[in-house]
């Protein structure tokens, strides 16, 4: 039987626009914007909706992806297509937490304002540094980064693609070796911060406190953490998880690896961009991959989807 799963992007996929279109055309996704505003105590809408220098940064970003992706899934499951499972990346680990009842959409984006605030803060800005390495092994990857001083993995993204993350004159001192050793081509990210690193554990211990605050509620599905790239059905567990997530590396590739190896063969990615589906082409060619970043995109989703529960049934 056919299981669905639905992803969530990190920080990164955000976009000028992004959401307006679901704003315009649902009253349900418009109340998550007004829902957020209020709770935030800024102009969300204009901040997702315009042209602005604050939708790239950190404290700013993560509630703006939260409360767009999070919008458009109350107007997908409005339509009928449920999930069996849910994961994200980094920040999109908040709203597959949401989806899958453990937290409530609402201490989902107050959380994260709070923990973009925490992350933007952690590292003075322009002492951390974060960069893609195409095109090389994993275990290289690891060898050289662990042989380093204030070098780690931030990100198993997908075969032939992983982050590094740390200071900045080691990053680019680990760039170099790296394309010494194989490497096709490395890019530094446009990013504020040493994320998934070392660097913030002090943030992890606030956002621990934060996390206190927060009403867990039982899962009504599972979700995969990024911590272990494995289904959380416990709820208790996810503050440690998360507490855990702001500095450890995010198992993207694994996570998608043991959705597949345990059923999962339709995915549906939602919230701006394409690249969690970029990611899922290079990890398996059999699974079916569907984005929900517009309003058109959504109705050609639904539409697919619900022929195909059909066939099934």
């Amino acid at each position: 039987m056919s299981k669905i799963a639905f992803i969530y992007p990190g920080q990164g996929a955000q976009k000028a626009g992004m959401g307006a279109d679901f704003y315009e055309n649902s009253a349900l996704a418009a109340e998550v914007y007004e829902e957020a505003g209020e709770i935030l105590g800024f102009d969300i809408k204009n901040l997702c909706f315009t042209e602005n220098e604050q939708l790239d940064q950190t404290e700013y970003t993560q509630a703006a992806m939260v409360t767009t992706c999070l919008a458009m899934t109350r107007v997908l499951m409005e339509r009928g297509i449920e999930p069996d499972i849910t994961a994200g990346l980094s920040l999109g680990e908040y709203c597959a937490i949401s989806v899958a009842g453990g937290m409530s959409r609402q201490d989902a984006i107050r959380t994260v304002r709070t923990r973009g605030i925490l992350m933007q803060n952690a590292v003075p800005s322009g002492e951390g540094a974060m960069a893609a390495v195409l095109g090389l092994d994993g275990k290289v990857i690891e060898e050289i980064t662990g042989s380093m001083e204030g070098m780690t993995i931030a990100n198993y993204n997908c075969p032939g693609q992983i982050v590094i993350t740390g200071k900045k004159q080691a990053v680019e001192e680990a760039c170099i070796r790296l394309k010494e050793a194989g490497a096709k081509r490395t890019v530094f990210l446009n990013v504020s911060g040493a994320f998934h690193s070392p660097l913030l554990k002090e943030a992890g211990k606030e956002l621990e406190r934060v996390l206190g605050q927060v009403s867990f509620s039982e899962l009504g599905i599972p979700y995969v953490t990024n911590v272990t790239a494995e289904a959380v059905t416990d709820i208790n567990e996810t503050k440690r998880l998360l507490t855990e997530q702001i500095s450890e590396p995010v198992r993207w590739q694994q996570s998608m690896e043991y959705m597949i190896q345990n059923g999962v063969d339709t995915f549906v990615e939602i919230g701006p961009g394409r690249t969690l589906s970029g990611f899922l082409r290079k990890i398996s060619r059999e699974v079916k991959v569907y984005q929900v970043s517009t309003w058109e995109e959504m109705e050609q989703a639904v539409k697919v989807l619900a022929e195909q529960e059909e066939q099934v049934c």
